[in-house]
């Protein structure tokens, strides 16, 4: 139930109580000095101060939210940038746009690299979960000492879903149709409860993972590769200088690599992000006179970077405001947009009052053409949790104009470009070396799945 609904029950279940409890209420009420004395006795006034104070309980609920709670923003897949018309629901919108749009020809759909899974603190310790990357069903579990593992969802045995209804023991995952147990550090079979003997082929895959910057990361190649670089970590998440203020999480209908060919595309800022936040994601309407009088500039620049870190690009923004026609300096914002490999983006802030921090930026391929992207922020711990809410916020703004954008558009292999172009082909360039002679393609165009 959301938290509408139950403030609405809070309420009438409130105004239930006062308006038909019996006489021990009344004879409560008459008998305090100050209810007698004040002369608030009837049933009606009683209603309405305890109304009052529950209205008021709500809204000190709503403000700790607004002040001291994480943010977490997480959008359905139908929920952004599709335009329902005609009477259709989004969902009925979102699937039509899917049948109808041209695929275009695509480069392979699932790059080599690290990707995330899940936040880290959705993992509890003994705690399994069952999710899905690169088109594959894992199931993700913390054992007893603490570390995450990642496995195959399906036991080799009669395919029972480990991720669904199975169990930690020490440090391996039981099956829950049989009992079998597998090894988190290699997917080893290590117990059949009615068996003499263990078989040594028995085991499940094992994904390489790691657990740090408050994110778990499996790593994917085509051909089975062990991990050629590692995600840097952050080092003032790790000792708890800044710490979690929320995350956003959207579905994109589109190929992975649409989503971090925006960074060199630098003309579209100027076209699609320039009108205020405040004229929100329908791009219809972003472009309202009605909120011309604030405007957002950015100064970007992006460059792969050289060995031995050539799988990293780093973007440099600089954001200003200006509102009627006045620069704002206090809302000058740098931002350092450090991308390593496919799937994982360090967008790092840095503001002269407003402190520090970073929003992990990770998109997952669910399925060839579904991708899971989600922003998580760290910020200063020292720094009052509104302001790094309202970056995370204005953050998902901008990010779900991209989103109509996406899911709408068909891919171009080869684009009709100008001279002031030229860096969205340096992008393909680079992101071209996450892709294998194996690394598997799209042979048809996959219309099962409805939102």
């Amino acid at each position: 139930m959301s938290r509408r609904k139950v403030a609405a029950v809070a309420l009438v279940v409130i105004g239930g109580v006062v308006m038909h409890v019996g006489e021990p209420f009344d004879s409560i009420g008459t008998g305090s000095p100050l209810w007698r004395k004040t002369g608030l006795i009837g049933a009606p006034t009683r209603a309405v101060v305890c109304v009052v104070a529950g209205i008021s309980l709500l809204f000190l609920g709503w403000l700790r939210r607004l002040l001291f709670c994480p943010l977490e923003l997480l959008r359905a897949p139908d929920d952004v940038g599709y335009i329902a018309e005609d009477g259709r629901s989004r969902a009925q919108a979102a699937n039509e746009v899917r049948r109808r749009r041209k695929i275009g020809e695509l480069p392979p759909v699932y790059p080599n690299g690290w990707y995330r899974v899940m936040d880290s603190h959705m993992l509890q310790l003994g705690e399994v979960k069952n999710a899905t990357v690169l088109g594959e069903q894992v199931a993700v579990f913390r054992g007893d000492n603490g570390k995450a593992y990642v496995v195959d969802a399906y036991c080799p045995h009669l395919g029972a879903n480990l991720g669904v209804g199975g169990r930690v023991v020490g440090g391996c995952i039981e099956c829950p149709f049989h009992g079998w147990q597998f090894r988190g550090e290699d997917g080893k079979c290590v117990k059949i409860p009615y068996a003499e003997k263990v078989p040594e082929f028995a085991k499940v895959r094992r994904w390489p993972s790691c657990d740090l910057n408050g994110q778990i990361l499996v790593w994917f190649h085509c051909d089975g590769l062990a991990p050629t670089w590692t995600v840097p970590e952050q080092q003032e998440i790790t000792r708890g200088d800044w710490v979690y203020r929320g995350r956003t999480e959207h579905f994109i209908n589109a190929h992975i690599e649409e989503i971090p060919e925006n960074a060199a595309d630098i003309a579209h800022l100027a076209h699609l992000h320039t009108p205020g936040i405040v004229s929100g994601v329908d791009l219809r309407y972003t472009n309202s006179k009605t909120w011309e009088f604030i405007r957002h500039d950015w100064k970007v620049q992006w460059e792969p970077e050289s060995d031995p870190n050539s799988h990293c690009s780093r973007m440099l923004v600089k954001h200003s405001l200006t509102v009627f026609g006045r620069h704002w300096p206090l809302m000058d914002i740098d931002v350092v947009a450090r991308q390593v490999g496919p799937g994982v983006v360090f967008l790092l802030f840095e503001h002269r009052f407003f402190g520090k921090g970073v929003i992990m930026h990770c998109v997952t391929p669910l399925e060839p053409l579904l991708q899971c992207v989600s922003h998580t922020i760290f910020y200063q711990a020292n720094v009052p949790p509104l302001v790094p809410k309202f970056i995370l916020r204005a953050e998902c703004i901008q990010f779900e104009r991209d989103v109509m954008i996406w899911n709408n558009k068909k891919y171009v292999s080869k684009p009709l470009l100008v001279k002031e172009d030229s860096a969205i082909q340096k992008h393909r360039r680079w992101f071209s070396q996450f892709y294998s002679p194996g690394s598997p393609r799209l042979a048809y165009q996959h219309d099962t799945l409805d939102f």
